[in-house]
């Protein structure tokens, strides 16, 4: 229920005085009249075919998802330390120059494998993902491995072998991640993921708008517990964005990010056609129409050189020049001489 005590915004606006629907009646008076419009009706259905949809969608998203606690609090507590340790070697300096990636309010550490995202692209858009050269992010530390990998392949979340990407998303209050697909091209499915520090939501269907940040209402939100582990497939995982939202983190959270990258991945140094940097040549020029009939013996004759056209530029310019010098010249003398003429004729007159 919102403040102003209405649940729907039409009934606050039918409440208002009708400024614009008065009129008088033929008495004199005024009169209230509600006139009443045929869309209000194709609202309300519209309003149900959408709820109806994105009801259908978050069954979809729900169905996709798969969610276990299996991290006891002395478990978690465990692993806490471990992440404490890792943030404390970023600050160190101790990782290799593509582990870490930082943001504001969150932190982002790659193990095993890492790639580039977001505003890293050259080429911005879905599919321009691409992984680092091997060696370029340190592996998997081994307390993954034996706290946290080991501990899903014994629930059979995972089977044996198949993560070779971690990720820790280190929040603080007010952090987000905006809505994204996890790459397809990049990572088999599923995706996998365990909550540490707080509990926090995942939300699915969100859209993102910044100055200010603002989020749209979601499809779906999952709730997520300190300890739990998300499993997204299907549609959850590629046919719809989740993201985490400021307002849903209001503790310090982390979270483990567990994948397997495809075979065919393509890498920074791919020869496949997926390059991360293409070489962009510029378009070749457009050759000039011309309603000339071509002449097949132009391609014999001797070829002018710029430097002979800008020599006979300037010959032909001296030309120019000498010749108006000469006619200048010519003038002069032709109308001296018609002067001293009638200057002749003027003293005879006078004679």
């Amino acid at each position: 229920m919102a403040t102003s005590g209405y649940s729907d915004l039409r009934d606050k606006l039918r409440s208002m005085p009708p400024h614009r629907d008065e009129h008088r009646t033929s008495n004199g008076s005024t009169g209230r009249k509600r006139r009443r419009r045929e869309s209000d009706d194709d609202e309300c259905d519209h309003s149900d075919d959408s709820g109806e949809l994105r009801e259908q969608e978050a069954h979809r998203v729900r169905s996709s998802v798969l969610q276990k606690s299996i991290f006891t609090p002395e478990e978690c507590a465990r692993i806490e330390e471990k992440i404490d340790e890792v943030v404390a070697k970023a600050e160190a300096g101790l990782y290799r120059e593509h582990t870490v990636d930082r943001a504001p309010l969150r932190n982002k550490y790659f193990f095993g494998e890492g790639y580039t995202y977001g505003a890293q692209l050259e080429k911005r858009g879905p599919g321009q993902e691409r992984l680092y050269r091997k060696g370029q992010v340190d592996d998997i530390p081994s307390w993954v491995y034996e706290l946290v990998i080991q501990r899903l392949v014994s629930a059979g979340v995972v089977p044996e072998g198949f993560v070779n990407s971690a990720v820790i998303n280190d929040y603080q209050p007010g952090g987000c991640i905006v809505s994204h697909v996890d790459p397809l091209h990049i990572f088999a499915r599923p995706i996998v993921s365990v909550s540490f520090f707080s509990d926090s939501a995942l939300c699915f269907g969100c859209r993102f708008q910044f100055k200010p940040i603002r989020v749209s209402e979601p499809v779906f939100v999952l709730p997520v517990h300190r300890g739990s582990v998300t499993v997204l497939s299907g549609y959850a995982a590629d046919d719809i964005t989740h993201c985490i939202r400021p307002q849903d983190i209001k503790e310090r959270r982390a979270v483990i990010i567990l994948r397997k990258t495809r075979p065919d991945a393509p890498r920074l140094d791919s020869d496949s056609p997926l390059r991360s940097a293409p070489v962009e040549r510029a378009p070749p020029l457009k050759a000039k129409r011309s309603h000339r009939k071509a002449d097949p013996d132009a391609a014999h004759r001797p070829r002018v050189l710029e430097m002979d056209k800008e020599e006979n530029r300037r010959s032909s310019g001296q030309r120019r020049r000498s010749s108006s010098s000469d006619d200048y010249r010519k003038r002069e003398a032709d109308y001296d001489k018609h002067r001293e003429s009638s200057s002749r004729k003027v003293k005879m007159r006078r004679h």
